[in-house]
């Protein structure tokens, strides 16, 4: 669509966000433009614009005329620039209106009076003459002169970075970043954008440096390579990359074929030097999985992290002071028969053995799979710890999983982030300086522990208090880089109590049996005999997806009578192909909340109707919602450009530029399914997702479920999975650092 310029004066600011800049105006055209304005001749313009604008100003508006369903016509502008005022009385309004500090209406009369209509030129050239207007005292013409330059200089560094490609928005952003130093830095190393603006990463800074003719191997471009390359290993899971994979990572994106590979392979290393000598990245010689030495190099975040974590937990087992040593002498013959009359909580011999463990070991891990007892083992460690009187914190690395773990022992849980006081401007106030004053702390879900999150429970947690960590170290490891339950469980840190009986099953289910046949390298029992495991076969990809549609939206509802939208979650394992997730949620979206029937708004390729099902992406502490936790749109506002969005306990409102932290909840991945329980589970599985059949990704999909678990799909392709014990190898070296001190 050609875009249109649409010229006039501001009368009202009717509407403006300081952080986003969507803007809503009432404009007087300069023109007479039938059918566009409303009866009071005026206009309305919406827009995310660079800077705000004030009544009174001229602005030229760059965009589209668009018919809004219940606003009617308004123009929707991409851009505005404001244009100098033509008569006396556009520059008397607009000098007065508040746009330069410093400048009222008497102060903008008497510069009027006395420049007349060259007032602007005189602003742009010489503002120090304003000393000469009567009535101005010198050190205020001083200070408007100085503001009438700093609003100039913000102009045109907008106009600058809009000139590069960059919308309002993040133009918006790198100005508060940088203020007048914005174009400078820009210029000297676009890169710089990526690292300190929220929103710009390596592609867009690098789009820029291209429009800005930095060389591709210019040293900026492959050092913002490097650290982006490391950044995608994290998100992979690893801590460190080795060397070797690194240059192959950081080769691939940059596509500097060109260059001859020896060529190429140097620039790399001087990349890698630069950024070292910085402290940006650590280097650290480490053995491999054979004993081999490789060069690891990490990002200095996640290296500090690493080597605190082995550090504090060394010096909690190590430290012969116990919060809890009243328990070394605890009467547990009596404390046991009591918990049996009390609580009617009768315990084998193993889980005997783990809650002493838990109240003697300063360190101690409690695993197991679904239905061996362990809900019911924590529960008596906590009346244990009742028993002795000691203080204790319950709390897990998402807020479904403490929902979960609170609903379960009936006793208060709240996320790792709570508890430490997490907050975005200041991080965790709770630490070294302000440890957690508890006798234990306990922690749920603990296979979804990433390094950075253990790093800082560990910091906050005095070395004379007690962890106990539960969890399936069977599941899929932590979305998050690491592996830190399995990595503690090796490196032989703590007491480790592992659960086998299983308690927890009815004469005809099989959730509980199949998932511990699959965790054991067995085929599930796959015959539709039992009430809650079925297996629907599907040769192809496209029948796959057509049959996961009919089981969602009718065969389940029906036979069961769970809501296709919150009682039944469809999980995938990729994200690509006609099974995959992108596609499936499409066809779930259609099927359940069809075009026509809710308001609906597309943003960023995406179409968002009210009553969809979503995902939030990504931890977000100022709205208090968490990486996977999932809502159901209830309202979208055109007028302030807003979604809201119903989660669990609570509404959020997302500005539309935020609603790329939302995907589309029908169907989602294993891996953001962790610490969550469904009703009912559909899983599609076929060939065509061999890279991720794995065996811990079956077996976590299976044990998300309560009450039923359809597969849909290829049996072959769910012995692909129960035979694939290769657990995608994480690269991470916490096992080795409290093996051997290393820190």
């Amino acid at each position: 669509m050609a875009s249109e310029i649409f010229e006039g004066t501001v009368e009202r600011v009717a509407f403006y966000n300081e952080e986003s800049g969507y803007t809503v105006l009432r404009v007087k055209p300069h023109k007479v433009l039938p059918g566009q304005v409303g009866r009071d001749g005026l206009a309305t313009v919406v827009g995310v614009l660079s800077s705000r604008l004030r009544e009174g100003a001229e602005v030229r508006f760059s965009g589209a005329w668009v018919v809004h369903s219940e606003y009617g016509k308004q123009f929707k502008a991409e851009a505005a620039e404001e244009v100098v005022p033509g008569s006396l009385e556009g520059l008397l309004r607009y000098l007065s209106s508040g746009v330069i500090r410093g400048i009222g209406k008497a102060t903008a009369q008497r510069i009027i009076d006395h420049f007349g209509t060259k007032v602007f030129e005189v602003l742009n050239q010489a503002p120090h003459r304003i000393k000469e207007v009567p009535g101005i005292p010198e050190h205020r013409a001083e200070l408007i002169a100085q503001a009438w330059q700093e609003h100039s200089a913000e102009r045109e560094i907008m106009i600058f970075l809009q000139g590069l490609g960059l919308g309002s928005r993040l133009a918006v952003k790198i100005y508060k970043e940088y203020g007048a130093n914005a174009v400078a830095t820009v210029r000297t190393n676009p890169y710089q954008l990526a690292r300190d603006i929220q929103g710009i990463g390596f592609r867009t800074a690098d789009q820029i440096a291209r429009g800005l003719g930095l060389a591709l191997d210019s040293p900026h471009r492959i050092q913002a390579g490097v650290l982006y390359a490391l950044e995608a290993l994290t998100s992979e899971g690893h801590v460190y990359a080795p060397r070797e994979l690194l240059t192959e990572t950081v080769k691939n994106l940059l596509a500097l074929d060109a260059a001859p590979e020896a060529q190429i392979g140097a620039r790399i290393d001087e990349a890698i030097g630069a950024l070292s000598s910085e402290s940006e990245i650590i280097l650290q010689s480490l053995p491999d999985a054979d004993g081999q030495r490789l060069e690891a190099v990490y990002l200095r975040s996640l290296f500090l992290s690493e080597r605190g974590t082995a550090k504090h937990l060394r010096e909690m087992r190590d430290l012969p002071l116990s919060r809890l040593r009243q328990a070394q002498c605890m009467a547990w013959t009596k404390f046991f028969d009591w918990l049996q009359r009390e609580d009617q909580i009768l315990l084998t011999q193993q889980q005997q053995e783990a809650v002493r463990a838990a109240l003697t070991h300063k360190i101690s891990i409690l695993t197991g799979g679904p239905g061996t007892g362990k809900t019911t083992t924590l529960r008596a460690v906590i009346r244990a710890l009742e028993w002795n009187k000691a203080r204790y914190e319950l709390a897990s690395p998402t807020g479904r999983a403490a929902k979960r773990l609170s609903e379960a022992t009936g006793r208060s849980a709240q996320t790792i982030h709570r508890l430490l006081g997490y907050s975005p401007e200041e991080g965790f106030l709770r630490g070294e300086d302000e440890p957690l004053d508890v006798d234990m702390l306990i922690i749920d879900e603990a296979s979804m522990l990433d390094q950075v999150l253990i790093y800082n429970v560990m910091k906050a947690l005095p070395p004379e208090a007690h962890l106990l960590l539960v969890g399936d170290v069977d599941q899929l490891p932590s979305v998050g880089p690491g592996d830190v339950l399995r990595d503690l469980i090796n490196s032989g840190i703590a007491h480790v109590t592992r659960l086998e009986a299983i308690f927890r099953q009815s004469s005809d289910s099989q959730i509980i049996p199949n998932a511990h046949r699959i965790n054991q390298g067995e085929m599930p029992q796959l015959d539709n005999t039992s009430s809650d495991f079925f297996m629907f076969p599907a040769e192809t990809p496209e029948a796959a997806a057509n049959l996961v549609v009919d089981i969602v939206q009718r065969r389940i509802p029906n036979k069961f009578g769970f809501d296709p939208l919150t009682e039944i979650q469809v999980l995938v394992p990729m994200y690509r192909g006609a099974i995959g997730i992108q596609v499936l949620n499409e066809r779930l979206q259609a099927a359940l909340n069809p075009h026509g029937h809710n308001a609906e708004k597309r943003l960023g390729g995406t179409i968002y109707r009210v009553g969809d099902k979503v995902l939030q992406t990504r931890n977000n502490y100022e709205k208090d919602v968490f990486n996977g936790d999932i809502g159901i749109i209830q309202a979208i506002d055109f007028t302030a450009q807003k979604l809201r969005v119903a989660f669990e306990d609570r509404e959020v409102e997302y500005d539309w530029e935020e609603a790329s932290d939302l995907l589309h909840a029908y169907a989602v991945s294993v891996h953001r399914s962790q610490g969550s329980e469904y009703p009912a589970v559909v899983l599609p599985i076929m060939p065509q997702h061999y890279m991720l059949l794995q065996r811990n990704l079956l077996y976590t999909a299976v044990t998300r479920a309560r009450h039923l678990v359809v597969l849909v799909g290829s049996k072959r392709a769910v012995a692909m999975a129960v035979n694939n014990n290769q657990v995608a190898r994480r690269y991470t070296a916490l096992a080795w650092r409290l093996q051997n001190n290393a820190f």
